[in-house]
């Protein structure tokens, strides 16, 4: 399958944490985490459509001022995502800068913030530039049973609480499923190409019922006089293969809760970004700071059945030990190396 995510760990695997992730087809893209965001060009950073930050440690939310200030001035509506208490803490970061001229600007900028907690509702705030970043509650979001928390065209987002002494967001980042039409199949059966495949393909997408009736037509124009035949009759025009996966875990310790958690949100997923700082003899020194060993990486990974693992946020307590991080994680993920299949 060609690949839909196109991920950049900004900072290696040792540097603030940082990821990335541009879609195939979208012109927007995700950023998860922004400690130090020097590696993304001006250019890139415009692209952000959602920014999911895990929490406020300086580390994981140090140069938000970058992007913030190469927005001001652009007409930009911004999804923010992050943990309870996050739309008090970017106000105050907002409002570390005097915005008397903010008048003068014509092109609004406007932050939406969305704090996922355990609470059956996830409160929305907005701050916008014209009204001096001054909080404006929006209505609530009902939390979901899987996480979901914000769409962004074809690709949903989905959170979990963590715990790391201070509530961290999981992330995982997922496409819809691909609907490909057999054009074969189309000839063999004699019908057309044309603008109905797309009512076919939502239909199937919908799960609608197989004696839902779908009109076939080969212009717009013939739309109210076209033929119509059952669902049921057409499904096998339409392959439907899943959509990919891509799962972001960072800053938690290793404790049962956590690990449920983690592997539900990572389950299945092709690419699994997770946090490994201490290696596995150093397990007490890990849990007294909450965070995870190697051996515990490759275990969530493992269980999960996650397709690639990469690693990071490595302690410099290990210089030059790369290897031995990245071969730890491996072995108690049971697989050789982390070169992907």
């Amino acid at each position: 399958m060609r690949p839909s995510f196109h991920p950049r760990l900004l900072n290696g695997r040792t540097g603030d944490p940082a990821l990335y992730v541009e879609a195939l087809h979208l012109p927007d893209a995700v950023l998860f985490d922004c400690g130090d965001l020097s590696a993304l060009s001006p250019r890139h950073l415009l692209r952000v459509g959602i920014l999911a930050v895990s929490h406020a440690h300086m580390d994981h939310w140090a140069d938000f001022d970058r992007l913030l200030r190469l927005l001001i001035g652009r007409e930009k509506r911004l999804s923010v995502v992050g943990p309870e208490g996050f739309a008090r803490r970017l106000r105050h970061r907002l409002q570390a800068y005097t915005w008397n001229l903010a008048d003068r600007i014509p092109a609004e900028l406007a932050f939406e913030v969305t704090e996922v907690t355990p609470s059956a509702l996830w409160s929305r705030t907005q701050l916008s530039l014209h009204s001096g970043f001054e909080p404006e509650a929006l209505d609530s979001l009902p939390a979901t049973p899987d996480g979901s928390v914000l769409s962004l065209g074809p690709l949903r987002l989905r959170a979990a609480v963590l715990d790391h002494g201070t509530p961290c967001l999981g992330f995982a980042l997922e496409e819809e499923a691909h609907l490909n039409v057999w054009r074969t199949h189309l000839e063999a059966r004699g019908l057309p190409t044309g603008p109905w495949l797309a009512g076919l393909k939502a239909a199937i997408m919908a799960e609608r019922p197989d004696d839902e009736l779908i009109p076939v037509y080969a212009r717009a124009s013939e739309a109210r006089q076209a033929s119509t035949h059952r669902l049921a009759e057409l499904r096998d025009l339409v392959s439907v293969t899943p959509g990919q996966r891509l799962a972001y875990l960072t800053d938690f310790a290793d404790r049962p809760a956590n690990r449920s958690a983690a592997i539900s949100l990572a389950r299945d997923a092709d690419t699994l970004f997770i946090e490994a700082p201490f290696v596995a003899e150093d397990a007490a020194i890990a849990l007294d700071r909450q965070h995870l060993t190697t051996q515990a990486a490759g275990e969530i990974a493992r269980a999960a059945g996650v397709r690639r693992i990469e690693p990071f946020h490595f302690s410099p307590r290990y210089p030059g030990q790369e290897e031995r991080l990245m071969a730890e994680v491996a072995r108690a993920a049971g697989r050789e190396s982390l070169s992907p299949p």
